[in-house]
């Protein structure tokens, strides 16, 4: 396992305190260092003509000293550093991915306007950077259905049997092995399927639901079969069902340690990295944890 660092994103909001947690119990896990980040963000740096306002030096950074304080009693506390850094928060968070297997956030920082489920620095940060990102939601998401599952930890992951993300997989296959939890594999399948018979006619195509349902399953263990033999410890637990992905992925949130998700792969009229719809509803809803991952770099 890789022994780069798991980054802490903090700015001395509550949101971030609770991502300090998650980081450092991910830290542990793994036995790699925790990076405890705070980027300081001046007027002077977002708002051209603005009076130059000189940032306090990083040993008088009172977010840094007031996290010390914090871990300094923790027990079997990982080797830990503290950075830091001056700018805009939205460019240097992503950033901070090159160097880290892993970046947690919460989902909202200080100065985020208060109707908003996700802060923009978080949103950005979870598109942008290299390494997966988990953002850490406020308690009490309400979550209104729930997929059926046996108690006990549990990691959740989407999978998209016409487009599976290898890297996607292998995180959560990796997460639910380090945790010792079952490995919830939600895969949806459109239903019901329509056709376009005449402009703006929609027709339902006559194919067996049964039949789509078992296609869609055999092909989700299909691509959940090598990874599962590099992790013959971690039991599998499909869950194939019609309708929206987000609206699965968001209801099995409930009382999840983790859900999982693929970022969005580069598309040739979209260079741009960008994330898909199901990623940006999850991030908004989930009850859990949520972690995006980046997609495998293209070879060559």
């Amino acid at each position: 396992m890789s022994t780069l660092p798991v980054v802490a994103a903090v700015d001395g909001s509550d949101d971030s305190l609770r991502a300090l947690d998650w980081a450092l119990d991910a830290a542990r896990r793994r036995g790699v260092p925790l990076r405890v980040a705070h980027v300081r963000q001046y007027a002077a740096w977002t708002q051209p003509g603005a009076p130059v306002v000189v940032p306090p030096a990083p040993e008088d950074d009172q977010v840094l000293a007031d996290v010390r304080a914090l871990l300094e009693n923790r027990a079997d506390l990982p080797d830990t550093e503290y950075v830091g850094l001056d700018g805009a928060v939205g460019v240097l968070l992503p950033e901070l991915g090159s160097t880290a297997q892993l970046m947690v956030l919460g989902s909202r920082g200080r100065g985020g306007f208060a109707g908003l489920l996700l802060g923009s620095n978080g949103m950005a940060a979870a598109r942008d950077a290299e390494c997966p990102v988990v953002v850490v939601p406020r308690p009490g998401r309400e979550v209104h259905e729930q997929v059926p599952t046996e108690p006990g930890p549990r990691v959740v992951v989407g999978l998209q049997v016409d487009s599976p993300d290898e890297a996607t997989l292998a995180f959560a296959f990796t997460e639910a092995a380090l945790r010792g939890a079952l490995l919830q594999v939600v895969a949806a399948y459109p239903w019901p399927i329509q056709s376009w018979a005449a402009p703006a006619e929609l027709v339902p195509v006559m194919i067996d639901q049964d039949a789509v349902e078992n296609e869609t399953r055999a092909l989700a263990e299909g691509f959940l079969a090598p990874h599962g033999a590099r992790h013959p410890d971690v039991r599998v637990e499909p869950y194939v069902a019609p309708g929206a992905a987000a609206g699965h992925l968001v209801a099995a949130s409930k009382d999840a340690d983790l859900v999982v998700v693929g970022r969005h792969r580069r598309r040739l009229l979209a260079p741009a990295r960008m994330m898909g719809s199901v990623t940006q509803a999850v991030l908004l809803h989930a009850a859990s944890p949520v972690a995006v991952v980046p997609p495998t770099p293209p070879e060559g």
